[in-house]
């Protein structure tokens, strides 16, 4: 435990950024899940509205640092390879 206020007081931050980020992260995998799930449904141009709505979501939480900017890039490039290549 934290002997010094310094401590206890970066300890509450930490832990307040925490719950912040871990509430981020929950929003981008949701924002992926609603794409995935339009992709499932075999219908292109929802899952291209899906795409395009939660293309935002993901680009500001990689400029937020919470992922990687490369890993958001990845996300991106594979939901619309899924989309472009549906029938």
């Amino acid at each position: 435990m934290a002997n010094s206020a310094q401590a206890r007081k970066r300890a509450r931050q930490a832990d307040k950024r925490r719950e912040y980020n871990v509430s981020l992260r929950s929003k981008l995998r949701t924002a992926i899940k609603f794409v995935r799930k339009a992709i499932g449904s075999g219908d292109k141009e929802v899952a291209r509205n899906a795409f395009n709505s939660s293309v935002g979501t993901v680009d500001s939480i990689a400029d937020k640092g919470i992922i990687h900017k490369n890993k958001a890039a990845r996300y991106k490039s594979r939901l619309f390879a899924a989309i472009k290549i549906m029938s």
